[in-house]
């Protein structure tokens, strides 16, 4: 039976080229008192998308224009977000200033490319922006000095969640993106906010990051050390991607939590453990209950199991230390990452009830 061919997702846009694209509209109308509609920019790499506006306001001294988020079928927290730049001409030698309106957060902690005391507006994001007021301002012979505000409706709701509350970002969500583009169900973003968080940590002088592959592990690491939110990695799936940044990037030491079928995976040298691209192997598993001192009728019924958890529990049954040494051979898979940096690592091995079976040092 043929398959139904899988329908092309839909790209969006991020939320830093629609805050271009309002800051465009803006402040066109507040120079000839129009607003272009749709308003085009371009993208750092020559794309021209077309924004419709969702709503328009001037007065003589400023002028806004908000544009509706379309993040196309990425599973985006900011998707359908009203994105407002609001602009007004400042002192003559003031330059292009940022503002944070309602919903967009400040910058208090140190490690993001944005300095403490600034709007969460990226730098990519600020260099489009600054372009096109260069653009208009060249094209009209008007004052390049002007002040932009951008707000997003709900943005504050909107930050919970996301890791802005643990990287000090306080009051709102970032103004971001680097192409301009969302990319349905990419792991940039993903991998981009595990870089933030060491980053943060490595900026205020902790020397202890954890790595969790969801809440119950994260939850038993924070309770274990009693570390702040910012030294708490969401690392997911992306056990290489944080691995890779910290071999970089290092911090004294990282804790790797997770529960046993994730990090058997981790055990079996895989370093993305999304289930969609890798699998625990039973026979690895059959080879790891042989090492622990598992007969060979347990050994059989590890390769016919359904489940990881369906091994585990067999191997607590009979007391076999199997946890402890797929926390081990975790261990060694993200050591050998490391390669030679100055990181020790430990890895927990929890269960589903949020207790430890398994550690290593």
């Amino acid at each position: 039976m043929s398959r139904k061919p899988q329908q092309k997702l839909r790209q969006g846009w991020t939320t830093g080229a629609c805050a271009t694209a309002a800051t465009r509209a803006a402040l066109t109308a507040l120079i000839t008192g129009e607003f272009p509609d749709p308003v085009t920019i371009t993208l750092p790499k020559g794309q021209t998308p077309a924004f419709a506006l969702a709503r328009e306001e001037k007065s003589k001294d400023w002028a806004s224009a908000s544009i509706v988020k379309d993040a196309g079928d990425d599973p985006d927290v900011t998707h359908q977000a009203l994105i407002t730049s609001t602009v007004r001409f400042g002192e003559a030698g003031s330059g292009i200033l940022f503002k944070a309106g309602q919903g967009v957060g400040m910058v208090t902690k140190a490690g993001l490319p944005i300095a403490p005391g600034q709007p969460a507006i990226n730098p990519v994001p600020r260099l489009m922006m600054e372009q096109v007021i260069g653009e208009i301002a060249l094209k009209h012979g008007v004052s390049g000095d002007v002040e932009i505000e951008i707000s997003v409706a709900d943005g504050e709701k909107l930050a919970l969640k996301t890791w802005n509350p643990r990287l000090g970002i306080i009051g709102g969500i970032s103004i971001l993106g680097t192409t301009g583009i969302v990319h349905p169900f990419s792991c940039s973003a993903w991998i981009h906010s595990i870089h933030s968080g060491i980053d943060v940590a490595r900026a205020n002088g902790f020397n202890h990051v954890a790595g969790a592959t969801g809440s119950t592990s994260e939850a038993v690491i924070k309770k274990l050390y009693n570390l702040p939110d910012f030294a708490l990695i969401d690392m997911g799936d992306f056990a290489g991607g944080m691995l890779k940044y910290l071999r970089r990037n290092p911090v004294p030491k990282v804790t790797i939590a997770g529960g046993f079928g994730k990090l058997t995976k981790l055990a079996q040298g895989y370093l993305d453990l999304h289930s969609g691209r890798s699998q625990v192997s039973f026979d690895w598993l059959a080879d790891a209950v042989e090492h622990v001192g598992g007969s060979p009728e347990i050994q059989e019924q590890t390769r016919r199991a359904n489940t990881a958890m369906e091994v585990l529990t067999m191997a607590e049954k009979h007391k076999l230390p199997l946890a402890q040494y797929v926390a081990k051979k975790a261990s060694a898979t993200a050591m050998e990452t490391l390669r030679d940096a100055p990181v020790e690592v430990e890895v927990i091995v929890i269960d589903r009830n949020g207790g430890i079976v398994g550690r290593a040092y």
